[in-house]
């Protein structure tokens, strides 16, 4: 046994993991989701990336149904930052229906201003655990330079219009196939703005992971 496996073992008999959403002890190989709450959870269908789009693939293995919706809220609006890992070990078994090379991980990013009010980047917290298990840097290359309306309550059209241009590559883009991580998805507008930037950049393939779709 490894030291890092060792500490989480040891981290465990001192603090045992509770499950995220009904509060039960869970066991190590089941993480903070117990099983119960795992099967009984809102899991979607595959969908795949409409045509002409910058994604090679996007998924959202959940709908933006309970409880999930309301672990969603949880993060974004109450600070409740225990469910970035909660969501981002929803997305594990996902993964392995990616296409294979991805080489990095970009959470989908808030404007500057917001992410001031807010304190922190959601769809970062749900990154940040997910890259580890894959063994995956977390990127920033993208930026969101401009300020947009929030896209709940958008018509697809206005959705789009709302975030043209709000997304650019800062730095030089060094990875091939970039993830682009975020919470929700409903027409799929945002991540593939931010895959047209990185493709734009010089990424040769984008794909796309979202905890829900709405």
């Amino acid at each position: 046994m490894d030291l890092r496996a060792a500490f989480r073992v040891a981290e465990a008999a001192v603090l045992p993991l509770r499950c995220a959403f009904c509060g039960t002890r869970t066991r190590a190989r089941e993480g903070v989701i117990c099983a119960g709450c795992y099967d009984d959870l809102p899991w979607g269908r595959p969908a795949p990336a409409p045509p002409h789009s910058p994604l090679e693939c996007e998924l959202a293995p959940l709908a933006y149904a309970f409880p999930v919706d309301a672990a969603i809220k949880a993060l974004k609006f109450r600070r409740r930052l225990f469910y970035g890992p909660a969501l981002a070990q929803l997305l594990q078994e996902a993964c392995t229906e990616l296409p294979a090379g991805i080489d990095a991980v970009q959470p989908v990013p808030l404007h500057w201003r917001r992410q001031w009010r807010r304190g922190f980047n959601q769809a970062l917290e749900i990154a940040k655990p997910l890259a580890r298990h894959l063994g995956l840097p977390v990127i920033h290359n993208v930026v969101r330079c401009r300020a947009t309306r929030p896209q709940a309550g958008l018509t697809a059209r206005a959705r789009a219009g709302n975030l043209r241009g709000a997304f650019r590559v800062r730095g030089t883009l060094r990875h091939e196939h970039v993830l682009v991580i975020d919470d929700v998805m409903t027409t799929g507008a945002t991540m593939r703005h931010v895959a047209g930037a990185l493709v734009s950049a010089g990424a040769a393939r984008v794909s796309g992971l979202a905890v829900a779709r709405a």
